[in-house]
């Protein structure tokens, strides 16, 4: 039997309820004690997903729909109605996020190699000669590294709000749980500063985060912060498990 790389350590999962499954049964899976916290919650946004459901009913006049997370992908699905048309193409941040969409038969015609916000920037094609429209639908509270990027290069850009992330409440036994761990699963830059507000502090002091952005907030907080290469999560067990043995 081969070794349990994380045997003997305990991690937090910070992730939504309704997400943390598949990175707890894959830290278990190395022999971690997973502490699940869930320092974010999804919620519609404020207007119900009126604007994401107009939206979408103009979906002819877009040359591109881009996705930036999992969330987002899920609603765009759970609320396009009359399929797709031809002319419009689909982007996704990464894989992951390309995921709901492959699943309902949607193709996906652009994912970077790197599955962050920059990359896809620099993979998106120029707009038609004429000019050209994309959607973007992402969270409330969202970089601007996309939106500014593709209207630099000539696209004429409609931000939609397609979900919230929005605070639950926490069990005080879990926290202290958590804060007696020995590190600490991010992936989201949201989740990092969520936590450690609740925890008051870098606490654990190692931080396991799922790309670039994720790392670069844990390391601004004080955390050790190591980065998940690729950004997944079989990225993050496996950068967690190099952390183990590092």
């Amino acid at each position: 039997m081969s070794e349990l790389l994380l045997a003997g350590r305990t991690v937090v999962v910070t992730r939504a309820t309704d997400q943390a499954g598949s990175l707890t049964v894959a830290l278990e899976a190395e022999g971690a004690t997973v502490v699940e916290l869930p320092v974010v919650a999804i919620a519609e946004p404020v207007d119900g997903g009126a604007a994401l459901d107009a939206a979408l009913a103009g979906i002819a006049g877009c040359d591109w729909v881009v996705v930036t997370s999992p969330n987002g992908a899920r609603r765009v699905v759970d609320r396009l109605g009359g399929g797709v048309p031809a002319a419009t193409r689909f982007a996704a941040v990464g894989p992951k996020t390309a995921a709901p969409l492959v699943d309902a038969g949607i193709p996906v015609d652009l994912v970077p190699d790197r599955a962050v916000a920059e990359s896809l920037l620099e993979a998106f094609p120029a707009p038609p000669p004429d000019g050209g429209r994309v959607l973007l639908t992402r969270a409330e509270v969202a970089r601007d590294v996309l939106p500014d990027g593709l209207r630099a290069a000539g696209w004429e850009v409609d931000v939609v709000v397609a979900y919230r992330n929005v605070e639950p409440d926490v069990d005080p036994d879990v926290l202290a749980a958590a804060r007696a761990a020995d590190a600490v699963a991010f992936t989201a830059e949201s989740t990092v500063r969520r936590y450690t507000a609740l925890a008051g502090g870098p606490t654990p002091a190692d931080a396991v985060c799922i790309g670039p952005i994720s790392a670069a907030a844990a390391r601004e907080l004080g955390y050790r912060a190591v980065e998940a290469e690729p950004h997944s999560v079989d990225g993050l067990v496996a950068a967690a498990c190099a952390w183990a043995t590092g």
